[in-house]
Protein backbone atom coordinates (compact mmCIF):
# COMPACT_ATOMS: atom_id res chain seq x y z
CA UNK A 1 0.00 0.00 0.00
CA UNK A 2 1.24 3.92 -0.73
CA UNK A 3 0.66 6.38 1.43
CA UNK A 4 0.95 9.98 0.37
CA UNK A 5 3.80 11.92 1.88
CA UNK A 6 3.15 15.28 0.85
CA UNK A 7 1.23 17.76 2.89
CA UNK A 8 -1.45 18.10 0.56
CA UNK A 9 -3.33 14.86 0.50
CA UNK A 10 -5.19 13.42 -2.50
CA UNK A 11 -8.48 12.76 -1.16
CA UNK A 12 -8.83 10.06 -4.18
CA UNK A 13 -6.11 8.03 -2.87
CA UNK A 14 -7.04 8.37 0.42
CA UNK A 15 -10.41 6.88 -0.23
CA UNK A 16 -8.58 4.21 -1.95
CA UNK A 17 -5.99 3.30 0.34
CA UNK A 18 -9.09 2.79 2.56
CA UNK A 19 -10.91 0.85 0.73
CA UNK A 20 -8.09 -1.47 0.32
CA UNK A 21 -7.28 -1.62 3.76
CA UNK A 22 -11.47 -2.58 4.63
CA UNK A 23 -11.59 -5.17 1.64
CA UNK A 24 -8.38 -6.50 3.49
CA UNK A 25 -10.23 -6.86 6.94
CA UNK A 26 -13.21 -8.09 5.26
CA UNK A 27 -11.20 -11.19 3.15
CA UNK A 28 -9.55 -12.32 6.41
CA UNK A 29 -12.84 -12.81 8.04
CA UNK A 30 -14.50 -14.89 5.11
CA UNK A 31 -10.92 -16.60 5.24
CA UNK A 32 -11.30 -17.43 8.96
CA UNK A 33 -14.86 -18.53 8.25
CA UNK A 34 -13.82 -21.01 6.02
CA UNK A 35 -11.18 -22.21 7.87
CA UNK A 36 -13.83 -22.64 10.41
CA UNK A 37 -15.93 -24.59 7.68
CA UNK A 38 -13.04 -26.88 6.51
CA UNK A 39 -11.79 -27.86 10.07
CA UNK A 40 -15.63 -29.10 10.80
CA UNK A 41 -15.35 -31.66 7.75
CA UNK A 42 -13.82 -34.89 8.55
CA UNK A 43 -12.61 -36.69 5.84
CA UNK A 44 -12.39 -40.41 5.69
CA UNK A 45 -10.09 -42.36 3.35
CA UNK A 46 -11.50 -45.51 2.15
CA UNK A 47 -9.53 -47.70 -0.50
CA UNK A 48 -10.61 -49.47 -3.69
CA UNK A 49 -9.08 -51.26 -6.72
CA UNK A 50 -11.50 -51.36 -9.75
CA UNK A 51 -15.05 -51.01 -11.17
CA UNK A 52 -17.96 -51.46 -9.31
CA UNK A 53 -15.90 -51.00 -6.06
CA UNK A 54 -15.07 -47.78 -7.56
CA UNK A 55 -18.74 -46.96 -8.30
CA UNK A 56 -19.75 -47.81 -5.44
CA UNK A 57 -17.42 -45.75 -2.95
CA UNK A 58 -18.49 -42.59 -5.73
CA UNK A 59 -22.17 -43.02 -4.28
CA UNK A 60 -21.48 -43.71 -1.13
CA UNK A 61 -19.60 -40.32 -0.82
CA UNK A 62 -22.80 -38.75 -2.34
CA UNK A 63 -24.72 -40.42 0.47
CA UNK A 64 -22.85 -40.02 3.47
CA UNK A 65 -24.14 -37.36 6.15
CA UNK A 66 -22.63 -35.85 8.90
CA UNK A 67 -19.26 -33.57 9.37
CA UNK A 68 -18.00 -36.45 7.28
CA UNK A 69 -16.75 -36.35 3.57
CA UNK A 70 -15.11 -39.96 1.74
CA UNK A 71 -12.22 -39.43 -0.17
CA UNK A 72 -11.05 -42.71 -2.31
CA UNK A 73 -7.87 -44.02 -2.51
CA UNK A 74 -7.51 -46.07 -5.71
CA UNK A 75 -4.97 -49.00 -5.37
CA UNK A 76 -3.89 -51.54 -7.70
CA UNK A 77 -4.04 -54.82 -5.45
CA UNK A 78 -5.62 -56.60 -3.13
CA UNK A 79 -2.96 -56.90 -0.17
CA UNK A 80 -1.65 -53.21 -0.13
CA UNK A 81 -5.24 -51.59 0.71
CA UNK A 82 -5.27 -54.32 3.92
CA UNK A 83 -1.73 -53.07 4.82
CA UNK A 84 -2.38 -49.41 4.64
CA UNK A 85 -5.59 -49.68 6.66
CA UNK A 86 -3.86 -51.82 9.62
CA UNK A 87 -1.11 -49.00 8.86
CA UNK A 88 -3.34 -46.22 10.09
CA UNK A 89 -3.02 -45.14 6.55
CA UNK A 90 -7.25 -45.38 5.48
CA UNK A 91 -10.31 -45.15 7.89
CA UNK A 92 -11.70 -48.09 5.53
CA UNK A 93 -11.25 -50.38 2.70
CA UNK A 94 -13.69 -51.84 0.23
CA UNK A 95 -11.74 -54.21 -2.04
CA UNK A 96 -12.68 -57.90 -0.52
CA UNK A 97 -15.04 -60.30 0.70
CA UNK A 98 -15.10 -61.83 5.09
CA UNK A 99 -12.45 -65.05 4.59
CA UNK A 100 -9.64 -63.05 2.11
CA UNK A 101 -9.67 -60.57 4.69
CA UNK A 102 -9.36 -63.18 7.76
CA UNK A 103 -6.67 -65.07 5.48
CA UNK A 104 -4.72 -61.84 5.83
CA UNK A 105 -5.18 -61.26 9.77
CA UNK A 106 -3.85 -64.57 9.98
CA UNK A 107 -0.96 -64.00 8.10
CA UNK A 108 -0.05 -60.51 9.59
CA UNK A 109 -1.51 -60.70 12.86
CA UNK A 110 -3.91 -57.93 11.92
CA UNK A 111 -7.59 -57.30 13.41
CA UNK A 112 -9.32 -56.02 10.42
CA UNK A 113 -13.37 -56.64 10.58
CA UNK A 114 -15.50 -56.51 8.28
CA UNK A 115 -18.58 -54.15 9.24
CA UNK A 116 -21.21 -54.89 6.55
CA UNK A 117 -21.61 -56.56 3.58
CA UNK A 118 -22.59 -54.60 0.13
CA UNK A 119 -22.73 -56.78 -2.57
CA UNK A 120 -22.73 -60.16 -3.97
CA UNK A 121 -20.26 -61.21 -6.81
CA UNK A 122 -21.17 -63.86 -9.20
CA UNK A 123 -17.99 -66.20 -9.38
CA UNK A 124 -17.55 -68.19 -12.34
CA UNK A 125 -15.50 -70.54 -14.16
CA UNK A 126 -14.57 -69.22 -18.15
CA UNK A 127 -13.63 -71.05 -20.85
CA UNK A 128 -12.04 -69.44 -24.46
CA UNK A 129 -12.25 -73.65 -25.73
CA UNK A 130 -15.41 -75.13 -24.41
CA UNK A 131 -18.88 -74.15 -24.11
CA UNK A 132 -19.66 -76.36 -21.57
CA UNK A 133 -17.74 -77.40 -18.12
CA UNK A 134 -18.13 -81.35 -18.49
CA UNK A 135 -15.84 -80.58 -21.77
CA UNK A 136 -13.65 -80.32 -20.12
CA UNK A 137 -10.95 -83.35 -20.91
CA UNK A 138 -9.09 -85.94 -19.25
CA UNK A 139 -5.81 -84.30 -17.72
CA UNK A 140 -7.10 -80.40 -18.71
CA UNK A 141 -5.77 -77.71 -17.11
CA UNK A 142 -8.03 -75.37 -14.66
CA UNK A 143 -6.43 -71.66 -13.19
CA UNK A 144 -7.19 -70.69 -10.07
CA UNK A 145 -6.46 -68.42 -7.36
CA UNK A 146 -3.50 -68.80 -4.87
CA UNK A 147 -4.73 -66.86 -2.12
CA UNK A 148 -7.04 -69.55 0.02
CA UNK A 149 -10.29 -67.81 0.53
CA UNK A 150 -10.84 -67.86 -3.65
CA UNK A 151 -8.85 -70.85 -4.09
CA UNK A 152 -11.06 -72.46 -2.05
CA UNK A 153 -14.25 -71.09 -3.57
CA UNK A 154 -12.80 -72.04 -7.01
CA UNK A 155 -12.57 -76.00 -5.70
CA UNK A 156 -15.84 -75.92 -4.08
CA UNK A 157 -17.36 -75.09 -7.61
CA UNK A 158 -15.36 -77.71 -9.12
CA UNK A 159 -16.52 -80.23 -6.65
CA UNK A 160 -20.08 -79.30 -7.14
CA UNK A 161 -19.54 -79.60 -11.10
CA UNK A 162 -18.96 -83.29 -9.91
CA UNK A 163 -14.97 -83.06 -11.43
CA UNK A 164 -13.56 -83.61 -7.88
CA UNK A 165 -13.94 -84.59 -4.64
CA UNK A 166 -12.72 -82.57 -2.02
CA UNK A 167 -11.99 -84.08 1.53
CA UNK A 168 -15.01 -83.89 3.72
CA UNK A 169 -13.30 -82.93 7.35
CA UNK A 170 -11.37 -80.03 5.57
CA UNK A 171 -12.55 -76.65 6.69
CA UNK A 172 -14.85 -75.20 3.20
CA UNK A 173 -13.31 -71.67 3.49
CA UNK A 174 -9.57 -73.07 3.31
CA UNK A 175 -9.51 -76.25 1.27
CA UNK A 176 -6.63 -76.11 -0.83
CA UNK A 177 -5.75 -78.50 -3.87
CA UNK A 178 -4.01 -80.63 -1.26
CA UNK A 179 -7.11 -81.15 -0.24
CA UNK A 180 -8.38 -82.58 -3.27
CA UNK A 181 -9.06 -86.93 -2.62
CA UNK A 182 -10.48 -87.99 -5.81
CA UNK A 183 -9.55 -86.28 -9.71
CA UNK A 184 -10.98 -88.88 -12.05
CA UNK A 185 -10.04 -86.96 -14.99
CA UNK A 186 -6.66 -85.92 -13.80
CA UNK A 187 -7.25 -82.46 -14.42
CA UNK A 188 -4.51 -79.94 -13.42
CA UNK A 189 -4.87 -77.32 -11.20
CA UNK A 190 -2.37 -74.40 -11.76
CA UNK A 191 -2.67 -71.52 -9.16
CA UNK A 192 -1.78 -67.72 -9.43
CA UNK A 193 -1.80 -64.60 -8.27
CA UNK A 194 -5.54 -63.16 -8.52
CA UNK A 195 -4.57 -60.31 -10.74
CA UNK A 196 -3.03 -63.01 -13.66
CA UNK A 197 -6.31 -64.47 -13.92
CA UNK A 198 -7.00 -62.70 -16.84
CA UNK A 199 -3.73 -63.60 -18.53
CA UNK A 200 -4.13 -67.25 -18.29
CA UNK A 201 -7.98 -67.21 -20.08
CA UNK A 202 -6.56 -67.87 -23.32
CA UNK A 203 -4.34 -70.88 -22.89
CA UNK A 204 -6.47 -72.68 -20.19
CA UNK A 205 -8.71 -75.06 -20.21
CA UNK A 206 -11.38 -73.44 -17.44
CA UNK A 207 -10.04 -70.13 -15.42
CA UNK A 208 -11.74 -68.87 -12.47
CA UNK A 209 -13.10 -65.43 -13.07
CA UNK A 210 -14.75 -62.30 -10.91
CA UNK A 211 -16.78 -60.09 -13.05
CA UNK A 212 -14.47 -57.71 -12.40
CA UNK A 213 -12.05 -59.43 -14.39
CA UNK A 214 -14.40 -61.12 -17.07
CA UNK A 215 -15.34 -57.64 -17.88
CA UNK A 216 -11.86 -57.01 -19.56
CA UNK A 217 -11.82 -59.58 -21.19
CA UNK A 218 -15.81 -58.44 -22.79
CA UNK A 219 -17.69 -61.65 -20.98
CA UNK A 220 -20.42 -61.34 -18.56
CA UNK A 221 -21.53 -64.06 -15.68
CA UNK A 222 -24.73 -64.60 -17.50
CA UNK A 223 -23.69 -65.07 -20.90
CA UNK A 224 -20.15 -66.36 -20.76
CA UNK A 225 -19.42 -68.49 -17.96
CA UNK A 226 -19.59 -72.19 -17.64
CA UNK A 227 -20.70 -72.37 -13.88
CA UNK A 228 -21.59 -70.00 -11.57
CA UNK A 229 -21.62 -69.50 -7.87
CA UNK A 230 -23.18 -66.79 -5.75
CA UNK A 231 -22.38 -67.56 -2.09
CA UNK A 232 -23.30 -64.94 0.26
CA UNK A 233 -20.61 -65.80 2.58
CA UNK A 234 -18.14 -63.82 0.02
CA UNK A 235 -20.17 -60.95 -0.23
CA UNK A 236 -17.90 -57.51 -0.88
CA UNK A 237 -17.91 -55.82 2.60
CA UNK A 238 -16.63 -52.70 3.91
CA UNK A 239 -13.93 -53.40 6.25
CA UNK A 240 -12.04 -51.16 9.23
CA UNK A 241 -10.07 -51.88 12.42
CA UNK A 242 -11.68 -54.03 14.88
CA UNK A 243 -10.57 -50.50 17.31
CA UNK A 244 -12.95 -48.75 15.06
CA UNK A 245 -15.86 -50.43 14.42
CA UNK A 246 -18.21 -48.84 16.59
CA UNK A 247 -16.92 -45.54 16.01
CA UNK A 248 -19.45 -42.99 14.87
CA UNK A 249 -17.23 -42.45 11.37
CA UNK A 250 -17.90 -46.36 10.87
CA UNK A 251 -21.50 -45.85 11.22
CA UNK A 252 -21.14 -43.04 8.87
CA UNK A 253 -19.92 -44.81 6.27
CA UNK A 254 -22.27 -47.82 7.42
CA UNK A 255 -25.27 -45.96 6.52
CA UNK A 256 -23.79 -44.30 3.05
CA UNK A 257 -22.67 -47.55 1.91
CA UNK A 258 -26.20 -48.82 2.32
CA UNK A 259 -28.03 -45.72 1.00
CA UNK A 260 -29.94 -45.27 -1.69
CA UNK A 261 -27.83 -44.21 -3.58
CA UNK A 262 -25.40 -47.03 -3.33
CA UNK A 263 -28.89 -49.25 -3.96
CA UNK A 264 -29.06 -47.29 -7.45
CA UNK A 265 -25.98 -47.58 -8.27
CA UNK A 266 -25.80 -51.19 -7.91
CA UNK A 267 -28.97 -51.49 -10.08
CA UNK A 268 -27.39 -49.84 -12.55
CA UNK A 269 -24.47 -51.79 -12.66
CA UNK A 270 -26.26 -54.97 -12.41
CA UNK A 271 -25.03 -56.01 -9.61
CA UNK A 272 -27.15 -57.90 -6.66
CA UNK A 273 -27.08 -56.17 -3.47
CA UNK A 274 -26.26 -57.55 0.09
CA UNK A 275 -28.38 -55.41 2.04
Amino acid sequence: MTFLTSSKRNPLKLVTATAAVLALALTGCTSNSDDDAAAETITLKVAATTTPMTDVVEAAAEAIDGPYEIEMIEVADYVQPNSMLQNGELDANFVQHPPFMEEYNEANGATLVAVEPVYLTQVGMYSSKHDSFDQVPEGGQIVIPQDTSNQARALLMVQDAGLITLDPEADELTVTVADITDNPLNLTFTEIDIMSLVAAYPEADAVFLHPTFARQLELTPEDDALILEQDPRFAVSLVTRAEDADSEATAALVDAFHSDEVRAKLEELGVPAAF
